[in-house]
């Protein structure tokens, strides 16, 4: 289980913190203490759970509450605020529960409660992002899944290179176990330590140096090798 609190009040976040440990003590917990801090984890991970408060000093909590709602559809928000007017705003932005400060422990008990039941009870586990949220030249740019043909590592260690169907590519600093973690279950597979495909744009495979394979993907005429302990499991993910 993945938890995210985003609330610029220190003490009220590490309380709430407390709170959830002492109720899902395997959870991982990630925190943010500010708006912008919050974006940046959206854009870098995915959560099963988020607790976000409304006023967070740099930006309205319901601003990083609906981009959250893009990037994880099936993801649990809550709002953690001590203002009870937002409840409106909470239902337009199908957020699942809305809890007070100062923090009640058997109210946050019941919150995850419900959350952890209905996330267990999904046919699915929680999905990875229908869309990548890309820092690029100090814009974020959301890339559809789909139009993702392969990453690479950016051959400087600093980050990766995500190649699309139109031929555009964007560079972005998160590291590619990152981008196979976020993409797990989205129909990618990892060819290569430097390479992560997307199966279905896959269109030939050939052989390369030293009895060893590479493949190209649509749209490019790049060969990406492949690891040749990677070359069975590839097999069976696309039956051949």
């Amino acid at each position: 289980m993945r938890i995210a609190v985003i609330d610029d009040e220190k003490y009220s976040r590490l309380e709430l913190i407390h709170q959830i440990r002492q109720h899902l003590p395997q959870a991982e917990i990630f925190e943010a203490s500010s708006g912008a801090q919050g974006i940046q984890l959206l854009e870098k991970d995915t959560f099963d759970i988020l607790f976000i408060d409304i006023h967070l000093g740099d930006l309205e909590g319901t601003t990083v509450a609906s981009l959250a709602r893009r990037l994880m559809p099936l993801a649990k928000i809550i709002f953690a605020t001590a203002y009870s007017e937002y409840a409106v705003t909470a239902f337009e932005l199908r957020v699942d529960d809305y809890i007070l400060k100062p923090f009640d422990p058997q109210r946050i008990r019941q919150a995850l409660d419900q959350c952890v039941a209905e996330l267990q009870s999904s046919p699915h586990k929680t999905p990875g992002p229908l869309r990548l949220a890309v820092s690029c030249n100090r814009h974020t740019i959301l890339l559809d899944v789909n139009d993702v043909t392969y990453i690479e590592t950016d051959g400087a260690g600093r980050g990766c290179v995500l190649h699309t169907l139109s031929g555009e590519s964007y560079s972005d600093n998160s590291p590619m176990s990152e981008y196979e973690s976020r993409l797990d279950g989205q129909g990618f597979y990892r060819i290569h330590k430097t390479c992560l495909v997307h199966l279905k744009y896959i269109q030939d495979i050939f052989p390369w140096n030293n009895s060893s394979f590479a493949l190209r993907v649509r749209g490019s005429s790049d060969s990406l090798p492949i690891g040749r302990d990677r070359v069975k499991e590839l097999r069976r993910r696309l039956h051949i």
